[in-house]
């Protein structure tokens, strides 16, 4: 019987499966507005592509039918949440929690991106 003891699993990077109904305005948010590149991409047409900047890692997936949820689908540790706001800000993007202090140690805000996904952002205070 498993009992999530360590038993020998060492885990590697997980990735965030983002969906999204265009896949090219989808690459083009995050490689221009966060600074994020393209490293692979699958399919004819694409279907499927991987985002990387520094240690963070999204999956883009396409999804022409996609209806965004109603929660947080992935969460994102940066060392300037401030100025990621003000990016986000500045891209016209809806804010769904504003940019404060939190009383578990980060100054956090969420937000969604262009294909309704949202995605919570901290930095340890």
């Amino acid at each position: 019987m498993i009992d999530g003891t360590d038993h020998g699993i060492r885990f590697g990077r997980i990735a965030a499966m983002l969906p999204v109904k265009d896949i090219d305005r989808a690459c083009d948010f995050y490689t221009k507005a966060l600074g994020f590149t393209k490293v692979f991409e699958n399919g004819t047409p694409v279907g499927f592509m991987i985002l990387k900047r520094d240690q963070a890692e999204l999956h883009l997936t396409l999804q022409p039918n996609h209806q965004a949820a109603s929660f947080n689908v992935a969460h994102m540790m940066v060392d300037n949440v401030d100025a990621l706001h003000a990016i986000c800000q500045q891209h016209g993007l809806r804010i769904i929690k504003s940019l404060k202090d939190k009383d578990y140690g980060l100054r956090a805000f969420v937000f969604e991106d262009p294909d309704g996904n949202r995605i919570d952002v901290g930095q340890p205070i």
